[in-house]
């Protein structure tokens, strides 16, 4: 599964213009697919979530951009077999230093400085908080919606990949649409049941037509 950028900040909890901050200046980019120009999106994994949300916990704990980018820096060039160190590392910071705990549990690397060791990043809790994020998003969800003085049943899908959000009415085969937002999505489903229940009213009365003149 692939996110993009816009559903990514909304289950990480960051915004657009930090995470294009971070991919233009080559802390985290997305490894599924960069912006190429007009028209492309940046489709990230779910590793590349973890490491995003391990990049805002540790701004969250006090630690700047700059010493986490010196951080991955030092760990990509000594742990070369790392290829993506926030999603395979527990760190642990003091909001000064960064610390890593490597596959040898007892062994800790100071990647920056001596310091004392008060909070903890744990991979764990990250991975299974975002997953729960994802699992919610991804969820698809029914209202109720109101066409002509009749109400109707629609599914409102998340399009992860493009973003924004799809929609159908199970009552009317073949009627969906879509939107930017949940509103929108559900603004536009009206429109296309009012579409769908007149094109439906006229082959009524041309089967209707019909019949008479047989």
């Amino acid at each position: 599964m692939t996110y993009n950028s816009r559903t990514a900040c909304e289950i990480v909890g960051i915004s657009r213009r930090q995470i294009g901050y971070w991919d233009e200046t080559h802390l985290i980019k997305p490894s599924v697919q960069e912006a190429g120009g007009r028209g492309t999106v940046r489709l990230y994994s779910f590793a590349d979530l973890v490491q995003l949300k391990v990049v805002k916990s540790l701004i969250d704990q006090g630690v700047s951009l700059q010493k986490i980018r010196k951080s991955i820096n030092y760990l990509k060039k000594n742990f070369p077999r790392v290829e993506k160190p926030l999603a395979e590392l527990k760190f642990l910071t003091d909001g000064k230093t960064i610390f890593t705990i490597t596959s040898d549990e007892h062994e800790i690397l100071d990647t920056l400085a001596e310091g004392q060791l008060v909070l903890s990043i744990s991979l764990g809790r990250i991975i299974e908080e975002l997953k729960g994020k994802v699992e919610s998003i991804a969820r698809e969800r029914k209202y109720k919606v109101k066409v002509a003085r009749k109400s109707y049943e629609v599914v409102l899908h998340p399009d992860l990949e493009d973003g924004g959000y799809w929609v159908e009415c199970p009552a009317l085969p073949g009627c969906v649409s879509q939107g930017e937002t949940v509103e929108e999505a559900l603004d536009m489903v009206k429109d296309a049941i009012e579409g769908h229940l007149e094109v439906l009213a006229e082959n009524e009365t041309i089967d209707g037509k019909t019949a008479r003149s047989a």
